[in-house]
């Protein structure tokens, strides 16, 4: 017969160690989900059933103590802290917080503080190296869109980018936020994530497998990022902070270019007189006691003789340095806080400006923010989070492509020209830029336009107000039975205004555009939730609830057209002052509702075994009626072996996890069905048509089958700890573009046509490594290795193409790994009986050739595959030495492996800026006969290894060059010239390796575009990201100076920072513009200066 025991109150108060008393400590009945909160002096009361009931105080940081009520009616707790969090709380899919230990899948979390310490104006940032398994790009500098993939790309043709949810706010953050007004220019915005404010953040979890995201359904194939904003509910009574942050960054480090050559052409090879009037590449040698009558003498003034010849002198390396000016970002944050035993909220602002390196470049941000709970009765509870952010620009420069960009127009300054003097920038003032090689008044007789003007004159400005909040209700309807309810808004404006004076290269007469996007995200979604016990071993929930989403988005752009006849009126930039026949408008709008249902389920067996299962249905409006509905189940399982089996107290924690799940996307809206847009003007009639991209009403959505493996280890009392993870995933009904036949009448046609499969592995090892009275020292080491490879695509289809620029590209085909990066081959002889078998086949011109074959007949890769832009794996270090009052925090990041392109260093290598170039053609100038030697090394000459062609020569016989008939000396291509006769028999005509008859070329004319492989570098690195060093006042003095906390710290980033490749360009940001998005593993000109910041931040509460 069961004992019946009456129910009890018990009461206590809740301190740590220190005596320091703790407010909202959770305090619950174990198994049940009857709960309480310590109030702000750590005092507590709860009704328990009776007197064998469990109590659970558990505490974010603290070690969770369960203590048996018996007959006690007072029990006081003092918890001690945690080294390894343990029992740590975190907060997983739909904002439920469950003990990390009970999880089956792989959770990661990282604290505000470790991500603001150093100040970051992006959030994102601050994970670099934190997280296995996540991999961060960014096209640099601030307010720059930051690309997230979470365990390798799900999708070929979407960005995957996480969803990101904020206080329960889903937020959508991708990489087509790029505006174009003008010819030739593209300005990066930014996403939506950048107007979440760092300093409001309390911790962020990331859901990286469907195992964790599955009940956020097609929203969460790509992973979830949550994160949690900093509330009042820790405080005691009324409180006060501030925090201010200085940052100053000044450039050290350029893209290296050769300063040994000018440009220009000599008239008389018997006179050192040069004519500057030519603007061909590798001129003159400068230092070399020649002389020109330069720029900005004008062609009119030189001939009438106006004008004094001067040296040719290089400007030195300092020459673009003198260009860039010093950044400063100035951060403000003010909060107030309080809390009650009822309520509680925190009410923050935070402002940021920020001036960058390009003169007349900026950023602002202002966030308001209010976070409140208020505890109606002890079973209703309200919660609710509002967001205000205003982030904007005066000019955002255009540094993700050429033409427009002030970058390209730096390093493109020859060296002679001392780049102060174009400070002055206008030729005649509103009409004409003062360009180095503007030789005359005709405005658009110039190759390359003045980077101040392109700095003042071609301004990008852009305001961008979002508003975002919930509100929150939860019913505790009896002991086991919970209900939630919460509405979730999201209302993003963003405006843009583009001004271009008059003289630009690709608009003459100027241009204005005015663009308007719009958002509004709502959701509304509930949770019914029932707890329960069954005998004395087993716990388990039941939840089941719904969500519906509804998206209205809208873009509107009113510009002149690109290339057009620009302004009426110069530089009076109003939408009247366009012509009515140069005006190019567009708009578009889209609505999308996904409804959903799921249901969540875990059952746990004494602290030994948990499982969890959930199932989501959604069904998407943009997807056809017969194929809307999809269903994503998954089912995971924690065992804790420690607790199944004594492994002695130097094992705290042994956990084997598995999950399986399913998740997916659906597509973007106007892709089931064909819709009409603006196609321009029939004399005075506007021309509506449809799109000559098919559409297809069968379409079907993505799905992703996920599962993975890992084991948890803590040991040494929390002293040690590891977890390991493997995944695998399989990623089906891709859905891409395919490209019809002419005959078809159209271009192409969406379809389900694709597979991928990933696989990966993530590790994770943390520790104490010293934890006395004085000296603390923890250590964190993250590994991360993922490859993802298509497995099939639809009949006809060969490749995917990711990418493609100044011929090169990413293609990918059946059987490789996403992110290839090809070239075109180079023709050999192909005949094996002739002795030239295996030489370069060159042209009747004395050029290499290339076969710019993408596929073979049978589907297979032709071209040469030169690299990937995925790493191998990317490893990350943190520690943390805290010795007394001080603290000293590092980041380091590894990347190995991988390739990128870049395009920089292809256009200057074309005009033979770089100083690598020099270095790659082969001088041959004291080997005597140069056949033979090319001959006796065939392997280097005539059997290239794929890296480059090689080129014989110089640009002067100092150099190895060869006489021509021009300034410059000359080059060769080793090979031979010759044809096939009709049997297949190679005939040659020519030997090219240095002979008589060798086809010689200018200097300047021998880069060849042919191949990409010259422009191909390593992407491996090694990045100190962060280092902090900071003080916390002592107590005593934070009260004499009327505080509660003072702290002061001193700050910078990428103290180190070394690069296989060599050149001055950030691997990380090639992550480029092109055709329409940002694309892995391409730069253009995206070449931030390399700088060291220093910052000093202060905190403090009162």
């Amino acid at each position: 017969m069961a004992n019946i025991y009456a129910q009890q109150d018990v009461k206590g108060v809740i301190s740590d160690t220190n005596g320091e008393l703790l407010p909202g400590v959770s305090v619950i009945v174990k198994g049940t989900v009857t709960g309480v909160t310590s109030d702000f002096d750590g005092n507590y009361s709860i009704t328990v059933p009776d007197n064998t009931s469990v109590l659970v105080f558990s505490y974010l940081g603290m070690s969770t103590q369960e203590i048996t009520v018996g007959n006690q009616s007072t029990i006081n707790v003092a918890l001690e802290e945690s080294s390894e969090k343990l029992d740590e709380v975190v907060v997983t899919a739909l904002g439920i917080s469950r003990e990390k230990k009970s999880l089956g899948y792989s959770v990661a979390e990282v604290e505000g503080d470790d991500i603001t310490s150093v100040t970051q104006e992006n959030a994102l940032n601050g994970l670099n190296g934190r997280v296995a398994g996540v991999q961060i790009n960014s096209t640099g500098g601030a307010g720059s869109t930051v690309s997230v993939i979470l365990r390798g790309a799900s999708s070929l043709t979407t960005d995957n980018q996480p969803l990101y949810v904020i206080d329960g706010v889903p937020l959508t953050s991708g990489l087509t936020n790029i505006g174009s007004t003008g010819s030739g220019i593209a300005v990066d915005y930014g996403g939506g994530i950048g107007d979440v404010n760092p300093d409001d953040i309390a911790n962020v979890s990331v859901l990286k497998g469907p195992s964790a995201a599955a009940l956020y359904g097609s929203r969460g194939a790509n992973g979830v990022i949550m994160i949690t904003t900093k509330s009042g509910k820790k405080g005691k009574g009324l409180g006060v902070s501030f925090s201010s942050s200085n940052v100053y960054e000044t450039p050290y480090k350029f893209l290296e270019k050769s300063n040994l050559f000018a440009n220009g052409s000599r008239p008389d090879p018997n006179t050192t007189q040069i004519d500057e009037t030519s603007s061909g590449w590798v001129g003159p040698e400068l230092d070399k006691g020649l002389s020109a009558i330069q720029w900005p003498y004008t062609d009119e003034e030189i001939a009438s003789g106006v004008g004094i010849a001067t040296p040719l002198i290089s400007r030195g390396a300092d020459n673009a340095k003198n260009f860039f000016e010093s950044a400063y970002t100035l951060t403000n944050t003010i909060a107030v806080e309080n809390n009650t035993d009822r309520m509680n909220y925190r009410m923050s602002y935070t402002n940021m400006q920020h001036e960058g390196f390009i003169p007349n470049s900026d950023l602002h941000r202002h966030n308001f923010g209010i976070n409140s709970a208020f505890d109606v009765t002890d079973d209703l509870k309200i919660t609710s989070s509002l967001k205000y952010t205003i982030t904007g620009a005066d000019n955002r420069p255009s540094t993700t492509d050429r033409n427009a960009n002030p970058l390209q127009a730096v390093y493109d300054i020859n060296p002679h020209i001392d780049i102060r003097d174009l400070e002055d920038y206008w030729l005649v003032e509103g009409q004409s830029q003062n360009a180095p090689y503007n030789f005359g008044d005709d405005p658009s007789d110039f190759e390359y336009n003045n980077p101040y003007f392109m700095a003042y004159e071609i301004n990008n400005g852009f305001e961008r107000k979002r508003l975002m909040g919930n509100i929150q209700v939860d019913y505790q309807i009896t002991d086991k039975l919970s209900l939630m309810g919460r509405y979730a808004y999201n209302d993003s404006h963003e405006e843009r205004e583009t001004k271009i004076s008059s003289g630009f290269s690709r608009e003459i007469n100027g241009a204005y555009g005015l663009v308007n996007i719009n958002g509004i995200e709502s959701n509304a979604d509930f949770l019914l939730s029932y707890r329960d016990k069954i005998g004395e071993n087993f716990d388990y929930s039941l939840s089941g609830g719904g969500n519906t989403r509804n998206v209205n988005s809208s873009y509107v752009s009113t510009q002149t057209k690109n290339g057009g006849s620009g302004l009426i009126v110069p530089n009076l930039f109003l939408l009247s002052n366009i012509a009515a026949d140069n005006i190019d408008y567009n708009e578009t709008q889209s609505k999308e509702r996904v409804n959903s249902l799921y249901a969540l389920g875990n059952i746990s067996y004494k602290d030994m075994v948990y499982i969890d299962a959930t199932v989501r249905n959604d069904w998407s409006s943009t997807l056809p009626e017969t194929e809307n509905s999809f269903l994503y189940p998954s089912i995971s399982s924690s065992i804790l072996v420690n607790n199944i089996f004594d492994m002695g107290n130097n094992v705290s924690l042994f956990k084997l996890r598995v999950g399986w799940a399913q998740a997916g996307n659906d597509t973007s809206p106007h892709n089931l069905y064909a819709i009409l847009s603006n196609s321009g003007d029939w004399g005075a009639a506007s021309q509506l048509a449809v799109n000559a991209a098919l559409k297809n009403d069968e379409i079907k959505a993505e799905l992703n089958t996920s599962t993975e493996y890992g084991v948890d280890l803590s040991l040494f009392k929390n002293r040690l700890s590891m977890d390991f993870t493997y995944y695998e995933s399989d990623n089906e009904n891709q859905i891409f573009s395919k490209a019809l036949p002419i005959s078809s009448g159209a271009t192409s046609k969406l379809f389900n046509a694709g597979n991928l499969n990933s696989k990966g592995f993530e590790a994770s090892l943390g520790g104490v490594l010293i934890d006395s009275e004085d000296l603390r020292w923890n250590m964190n080491v993250t590994y991360t290795q993922n490859k993802t490879i298509i497995t099939e695509l639809a009949e006809g289809t060969d490749y995917v193409r990711f990418w493609s620029q100044a011929r090169g590209g990413a293609y990918t085909w059946v059987g490789e790994e996403v992110g290839q990066i090809v070239d075109a081959d180079f023709i050999r002889v192909e005949d094996e009986n002739s002795p030239y078998y295996g030489w370069p086949l060159l042209d009747d011109e004395g050029w290499e050739n290339s076969d710019r074959t993408l596929s073979n007949d049978d589907g297979t890769r032709a071209a040469a595959v030169i690299g990937n832009y995925n790493p191998d794996f990317k490893m990350g270090l943190q520690t943390s030495i805290q010795y007394k009052n001080w603290n000293l925090s590092m980041n380091f990041d590894w990347r190995k492996g991988g390739q990128f392109v870049s395009q920089t260093h292809r256009y200057g290598e074309s005009d033979l800026q770089t100083t690598r170039w020099l270095d790659k053609v082969y001088d041959l100038s004291d080997v005597g006969d140069i056949p033979t030697y090319i001959l006796e090394n065939a392997d280097n000459f005539l059997s290239p290894d794929g890296d480059f062609y090689p080129v014989v020569g110089g640009p002067t016989a100092e150099y190895g060059g060869f006489p021509v008939d021009d300034l410059n000396d000359g080059v060769f291509v080793p090979g031979v010239i010759g044809t096939y006769d009709d049997d297949g028999n190679f005939i040659a005509t020519q030997e090219n390796i240095g002979g008589p008859g060798t086809q010689y070329h200018t200097y300047g004319d021998q880069y060849g575009w042919d191949f990409t492989r010259n422009a191909t570098f390593d992407a491996d690195y090694v990045k100190l990201r962060q280092i902090s060093i900071g003080y916390t006042f002592s107590n005593k003095i934070a009260e004499k100076l009327a505080m509660r906390n003072l702290s002061l710290s001193l700050f910078s980033r990428n103290i180190i920072l070394w690069t296989k490749a060599g050149i001055n360009i950030d691997p990380e940001s090639a992550f480029q513009y092109s055709n329409g998005n940002l694309s892995q593993g391409v730069e253009r000109y995206n070449i931030q200066p390399w700088a060291i910041p220093v910052g000093i931040k202060l905190n403090a509460s009162f």
